[in-house]
């Protein structure tokens, strides 16, 4: 049982040594996916991995301190 123990965290802390230690880029030999129709430049690594505002959106929502009571809401309508 002990063993266990032992070879469960020293696979967990090899297995956390293997992060990334350079920035990503591109294989030697290998190029770049082609540039998008219409740029005027092919884009770097950190452009390709840079997220669009639409794939990972702030939060804009207002977290509540306390309770509150609804307003009325005129389309919250029950079955039919």
């Amino acid at each position: 049982m002990m063993i266990r123990i032992v070879l469960s965290l020293g696979l967990g802390v090899t297995l956390a040594a293997c992060g990334t230690r350079a920035p990503l880029a591109a294989p030697e030999g290998a190029s770049l996916p082609p540039a998008p129709y219409g740029a005027a430049a092919q884009p770097t690594t950190d452009e390709l991995l840079k997220l669009d505002t639409l794939a990972a959106p702030e939060r804009s929502v207002e977290l509540r301190r306390r309770s509150e009571d609804r307003g009325d809401d005129p389309f919250d309508l029950p079955p039919e």
